[in-house]
């Protein structure tokens, strides 16, 4: 049986989900939260954070993409070697992991802050721009050094969220993925998989955008 994925089409987070389960041969139905604003845990899958993705399994949810990934890859029989988060034992590896990670949370606040018409020179907003814009330019001045230290794999959870954040910017307009030529030039070739291919970006109620 499918096991049911809770989250968002216009969701980074979900995406990397949604590639792991593509890649891993391991099916899943995709339930769409509609109301993003909504304040019922049980909307979230139970997630008292009220955030996607979820997933939900036979002895109670699951929350976030790495746990879910991880699952996916337990239930997975494809023979895949995955490089994981704790296998970046190079500071220069698990500096790229985490400023990834948190580059995808703060892409976040800023599109909640403009959507909230909140002033550019307000520091909240000014300052997750900022970390925004220097996390992409660190990624980007590194990111031919960053892919040829990950080690023999045939799929990093790293390389996953390079995608899915570099894409994102493009699709949410956040900041000129031009701006990121390597970033731009990786998401370009990662998106020929068939993964990347099969879960586009796309906005789930047109007043989404």
């Amino acid at each position: 049986m499918a096991l049911t994925l809770i989250g968002r089409s216009s969701s980074h987070f979900t995406r990397m989900a949604r590639i792991f389960a593509h890649e891993l041969g391991v099916e899943l139905e995709m339930r769409v939260l509609t109301d993003i604003g909504s304040m019922e845990e049980a909307d979230y899958g139970g997630n008292p954070g009220m955030k996607v993705p979820a997933l939900l399994l036979e002895d109670g949810p699951l929350f976030g993409s790495l746990p879910i990934c991880r699952e996916l890859a337990r239930r997975s029989t494809r023979p895949l070697k995955i490089v994981w988060p704790e296998d970046l034992t190079e500071p220069l590896l698990a500096n790229a992991q985490e400023i990834t990670t948190e580059a995808m949370a703060t892409q976040v606040l800023v599109i909640k802050s403009r959507l909230s018409r909140l002033e550019p020179k307000i520091p909240l907003r000014a300052k997750a721009e900022a970390s925004l814009r220097q996390s992409v330019g660190w990624l980007d001045a590194r990111l031919p050094r960053i892919l040829e230290r990950l080690p023999p794999r045939d799929r990093s959870f790293l390389e996953v969220g390079l995608f899915c954040l570099g894409t994102h910017l493009d699709f949410r307009e956040t900041m000129p993925l031009a701006d990121a030529p390597r970033l731009q030039a990786f998401c370009a070739s990662f998106g020929e998989r068939a993964s990347a291919a099969q879960t586009p970006y796309a906005f789930d109620r047109s007043q989404d955008r």
